[in-house]
Parts: C-alpha cells; structure tokens; sequence
C-alpha cells in the first residue's frame, strides 16, 4: 500500500483534495485557516456551555452527544464526497460536533467541574508545543513517520468502532473501563492525537499559498477534527484518574 495514498491522520488532507491546486487565483493561507478555525472553536464552544446548562438543570443531553457524533460523521463522508461544499458543510461540522462535545463532556462538568477546563488547557498547551516542535524541526515529518502516525491513529479508530458496536449487545469493552489497560490505551491515543497535528502543520505548510481558497475550509476541518479528538482522549484519561484515585 503506498504512502502517498496517506498524507496525513486526517482524511481531509488526502490527496483527493489537492489535485487542483493550481485551479485558482486566490490561494490558501494560514490566517484563513486560523480565522476559521477560531471561528468554529468558538461556535463549538457556546455549543458546549449551552448543553451543559441544560445538564445541569435536568435535562437528559444524550441525544446530542449520538446525535452529534452520527450527524459529524455523515457531514464528513458528505464532504469528502463534495468537497466543492465544504463552504457550508463545515460549519454543518462544526455545529455537530459542538453537539457531541457539549453532551459527551457534560458528565465531566456536572460530577467533576474543573476537568473539562482543565482538558482544554491541557489541549492548548499540547497544541503550542507540538507546534514548536515542528517549526523548529525538532521533529521532522518523514515518510516512516507519517507512516507509523497514520497506522496508529486508524488503528485506534477501529477499536473504537468496534468497541462501540459491542456496546449495542451488551458487551463493554476494557477500554472504558478504569482498569491499567483502559488507562494506558488512553495514554496511547492521547499520544498519537498530539503527533497527528505534526502531520496537520506539515500539510497546512506545504499547501499554503498553492491550494485554491476553498480548501481553507477542508484545512479546518482536519485541524479541528485532531483538537476535538485529542481533547476527548485528554478528557477520558482525567476522568479514570478523578474516578480511580
């Protein structure tokens, strides 16, 4: 299987994507890129403080964690598909997964208060440093390595998929358990999600002034995508601490 068919943990910056680089006048920039990505951390983040109002006065928020994580994946595979809609797909995105993470942190929030905050300072300050990593090339992005990231991180995800699809029988699997394995799987992904934005950064670089305008919209998409997966697994590894020790 080549590597040229995996650029990156994200599907959004495959190749697929940047055939037609040289199609437009305008070009992709990192402060496009930043713009909308403020834009949608923001939008996510009224998202998440308005459902866990909601939590706290009662009422069940589970239909939009399920909701908002099904409706994110149907959105992706839409825009993957469409990627000429990704101007308003996005924020279809985004919205969803505001959804998701306000429903799937509020346990945090109502039982420990402080972690989620906590999760994100720990997102951020993740972010800067893998960010300066990179720029300083302490750690350059090579095939090999690209290699191993993106085999992880889709390893990862089909755990989690078929942990999920165990759940509907019945059968909970270890990895959402408090156990040693459970906490160390978390570790690992955690892991992986912080090197997946190395991958990110070297794509987003590469691309920037050569990509059409528009992909600043499908850029977004994956960088926010590997900060809200990095955050979740930040979030899971704090609450098995706060609720074993």
């Amino acid at each position: 299987m080549s590597l040229r068919n995996y650029r990156t943990s994200n599907p959004v910056f495959n190749g697929y994507f940047w055939d037609d680089g040289k199609s437009s006048a305008k070009k992709m920039t990192v402060a496009g890129i930043f713009i909308k990505s403020i834009f949608g951390i923001l939008i996510i983040a009224a998202i998440t403080a308005y459902i866990w109002r909601l939590n706290e006065n009662g009422i069940s928020v589970r239909w939009f964690t399920l909701g908002g994580m099904l409706g994110a994946a149907v959105i992706s595979v839409l825009i993957s598909i469409r990627q000429q809609w990704a101007h308003f797909l996005v924020p279809l995105y985004i919205i969803a997964k505001g959804c998701f993470l306000g429903g799937f942190s509020a346990y945090a929030h109502r039982n420990f208060p402080e972690l989620p905050y906590q999760a994100i300072g720990v997102t951020i300050v993740t972010f800067f440093v893998m960010l300066l990593l990179y720029q300083l090339r302490i750690i350059v992005v090579t095939k090999k390595l690209r290699s191993v990231i993106i085999t992880a991180a889709v390893s990862i995800m089909v755990v989690y998929l078929i942990s999920w699809i165990l759940s509907f029988f019945g059968i909970k699997p270890y990895i959402w358990g408090t156990s040693n394995f459970a906490i160390a799987f978390n570790v690992l992904a955690a892991i992986v999600a912080s090197f997946a934005l190395l991958l990110d950064f070297d794509y987003i670089e590469r691309y920037k002034n050569k990509a059409p305008k528009h992909k600043e919209w499908i850029a977004t998409w994956g960088l926010l995508a590997t900060l809200i997966w990095l955050y979740i697994e930040v979030l899971r590894l704090m609450q098995k601490f706060a609720i074993r020790f």
